[in-house]
């Protein structure tokens, strides 16, 4: 993970992170609320033990980044992606789960979700997750992001979406596991000039994240996974 990642890309005196969690093991929930509350840039505004009061609160509470864990009584996490993004379409989704199976990983990226993080990884890592996420990069690892983008296939040939070619190197760059500091430096432009032009992404494919712009951009052949040559 590079140095930008591990911030999260945040700087001392950075707004503060809203933090819904969204979990039914009330001792998981209160453990994590009490250690994600110590750090000074988050703030826990509550956690809810179904998608029923998830949907509920990430409207009344106004997250910033969602922790929604994968499997609760009412249903499953990633199938209610798409509606708590409608209900809130600024919040980064970020899936707990103790497994990373690919099925799931496919579907919770085509909803747009922002990352996904184990259940058992350290608490420094899920603090990493929440601020990379709330910077607006993806919360992947390199090896399970080259697994979940070879797992998206072209289903058809579709217009470009009027992508610039500076557009798709910067998306094939994302694809590559580079957070904006790393494709600046890559490219020799700013990091407020790559921001620009994923924020320009997003819009021309109507993704909410870069995962779901990386699903959309392959799942439409303007992008090939890493490591894939064109016929």
């Amino acid at each position: 993970m590079s140095a930008d990642q591990a911030t999260g890309g945040r700087t001392s005196g950075a707004d503060e992170v809203r933090l819904l969690i969204v979990d039914d093991h009330d001792m998981f929930a209160d453990s994590l609320r009490v250690a994600l509350s110590a750090e000074p840039d988050l703030t826990v505004v509550g956690t809810a033990a179904t998608l029923a009061q998830a949907r509920s609160m990430v409207v009344s509470t106004a997250p910033d980044v969602v922790l929604l864990d994968h499997r609760l009584p009412d249903g499953f996490g990633v199938d209610s992606i798409a509606e708590l993004k409608t209900l809130r379409p600024d919040a980064k989704i970020v899936v707990l789960t103790a497994v990373a199976e690919d099925s799931m990983l496919v579907t919770a990226t085509e909803a747009g979700c922002a990352g996904f993080i184990l259940k058992t990884s350290p608490l420094d890592e899920l603090v990493t997750a929440v601020r990379t996420a709330a910077a607006g990069e993806i919360m992947v690892s390199s090896e399970l992001l080259a697994r979940l983008l070879n797992r998206l296939h072209h289903q058809h040939e579709r217009p470009a979406h009027d992508l610039t070619g500076r557009e798709r190197e910067i998306l094939e760059l994302i694809a590559e596991g580079l957070t904006n500091g790393a494709i600046a430096k890559r490219l020799y432009i700013s990091v407020n000039t790559v921001r620009n032009h994923v924020q320009s992404v997003l819009a021309k494919l109507d993704a909410h994240s870069k995962l779901e712009a990386l699903s959309i951009a392959i799942r439409e052949g303007l992008i090939d996974p890493p490591g894939a040559a064109r016929p």
